[in-house]
């Protein structure tokens, strides 16, 4: 049985991959120490720190694993070796991820071996129900497949607008899929979930806009697919990815932190209070980041809510919003909310269940119709005013529906329309339409978003692009179309779908 104090100590390096330098004479540690074991007592206070996370490594040397025991039992055969960073001076031990190895196959580690590597966030082993899920990122994929590598670089703000916006995004989700009769879903990895998910949006996302993660007051998680009942999801991702000022003494963040629940639009509620934040000079937030992520599940097929598992994907997409060199601004809102059970799970229970031709009529067509024609009416638009038109995305028939209903035609509505890639991703379905559109986007190009969750209600956004969207295109190489269309992607079948859709599970 794990210890939380030694689960607190190990993620607190392990999570980001922090490290130390003495600047006396170079040498590299990976743990944080007060002095140099070279230099000794001379380079006290002399130790600076270093950070592996946003940088690439090389696997030197790699063994098989085929028969794991124990806590890593579930992983099933997997490849783990000796990762060095900054020629050799760092060398720490890792696990690659991402790869289906069958037991007793022939692995030719030669080939594997020297290769560039990128520093993955994700499980570490299976545990008990009770306990701590533990969590590293001495899990790595290679440089040159599926998940490229990207340079993390700050910028320094180049224009101020007077209202707030999107300044960066990122979207994610996993090279796993599996094919249905009109579409394709993402399937998370053994070692995946809705944190992991979360984190490399948010990864992604401070990789877009260029914005220091120092200064990032504010974060919030949406998802419905948190693996704990009782623990926010936004305490790790804060932690792994820096977010706020950090006191290096006591091991904290100085950013305000928290998970949010709607259904689908757990992330999407949040847009309007991030923007206000920033927006507000009193606050002293400089820019806030909403995160939704989703390991959206479904009971199998043929037991009762399994017409679910046709349709549910992974995946999390993060926005952050601030007032500086801002790519969408936000020029309105309106939300609609009525109690409508249409989808619920109840607590403690695995899957959850829908009320059938109810969760069309009077549930999602409602709710995003109304909040839809209720912003354009406030801002006396219509629909040959907005270039796109974006609606959450829970099957392929309810957002075509809805769009046409509405006035939009087929190239207003079909770039946003990313469920036949992906799946729906529930709290990050409509946001991950959002980032497709925001790919392809030219300046001054208006932006309908309606979300909708369960239970239930509607969030109504409309945006409207600036000159610095196309800028900052090239600092964003894993683009919505990047993942759709990789020739890394793998397919797998239902049996492996399932067991990799329910995770590390418990011992």
């Amino acid at each position: 049985m794990s210890s939380e104090p030694i689960e607190r100590r190990v993620s607190y390096v392990g999570d980001r991959l922090r490290g130390c330098r003495c600047s006396l004479c170079g040498r590299e540690y990976f743990d944080i120490r007060d002095y140099c074991g070279s230099c000794g007592r001379k380079s006290y206070g002399k130790m600076v720190p270093i950070d592996l996370f946003f940088e690439k490594g090389k696997l030197e040397i790699c063994t098989f694993i085929n028969n794991p025991t124990n806590k890593f039992t579930p992983l099933g055969c997997y490849v783990y070796g000796i990762v060095s960073f900054h020629d050799g001076k760092i060398r720490i031990p890792g696990r690659l991820t991402d790869k289906i190895w069958k037991e007793g196959e022939e692995v030719d580690l030669s080939s594997l071996e020297g290769r560039e590597v990128v520093p993955r966030f994700r499980r570490r082993y299976s545990v008990e129900k009770s306990e701590i899920i533990p969590t590293i990122s001495l899990t790595f994929t290679f440089a040159d497949e599926y998940y490229p590598y990207q340079e993390y670089h700050v910028m320094k703000p180049n224009k101020e607008y007077e209202k707030p916006g999107i300044v960066g995004y990122g979207a994610y989700v996993s090279k796993f899929r599996i094919k249905e009769a009109f579409m394709e879903r993402s399937v998370p990895f053994i070692d995946e979930d809705a944190i992991t998910a979360a984190v490399e949006a948010g990864k992604l996302a401070l990789i877009h806009s260029g914005v220091d993660s120092a200064l990032i007051g504010k974060v919030y998680v949406g998802s419905e697919s948190n693996p704990y009942a009782v623990k926010p999801i936004a305490s790790k991702v804060a932690q792994v990815l820096k977010l706020g000022e950090e006191d290096t003494s006591g091991g904290v963040q100085f950013v305000d932190a928290v998970d949010t629940e709607f259904a689908c639009k757990a992330a999407t509620s949040m847009f309007k209070d991030a923007a206000s934040l920033v927006y507000y000079p009193n606050s002293h937030v400089d820019y806030a980041m909403v995160i939704g992520a989703d390991n959206s599940q479904a009971a199998p097929r043929g037991s009762p809510g399994g017409e679910l598992d046709f349709f549910v994907g992974y995946g999390g997409c993060a926005f952050i919003f601030g007032k500086n060199d801002v790519i969408a601004e936000i020029e309105g809102w309106c939300s609609c909310t009525s109690d409508t059970p249409d989808f619920w799970r109840r607590d403690g229970e695995p899957f959850p269940r829908h009320g059938g031709r109810f969760t069309g009529d009077p549930a999602y067509f409602k709710h995003i119709a109304k909040a839809a024609r209720k912003i354009m009416e406030k801002m006396r638009l219509e629909p040959k005013d907005i270039r796109y038109f974006v609606s959450h995305q829970p099957n392929l028939r309810f957002p075509t529906r809805i769009a046409k209903q509405l006035g939009f035609k087929e190239e207003q509505y079909m770039p946003g329309l990313q469920v036949a890639n992906f799946g729906n991703t529930y709290s990050g379905a409509s946001p991950i339409g959002l980032a497709a559109v925001l790919d392809v986007a030219k300046p001054e190009e208006r932006i309908l978003v309606v979300s909708y969750g369960s239970g239930a209600g509607s969030d109504a956004y409309v945006f409207i692009t600036t000159q610095q969207l196309p800028e900052k295109r090239n600092r964003q190489k894993f683009t919505l179309k990047y993942q759709a269309e990789n020739p890394y992607v793998e397919h797998v079948d239902y049996a492996t779908y399932r067991k990799l859709k329910l995770g590390m599970g418990e011992n």
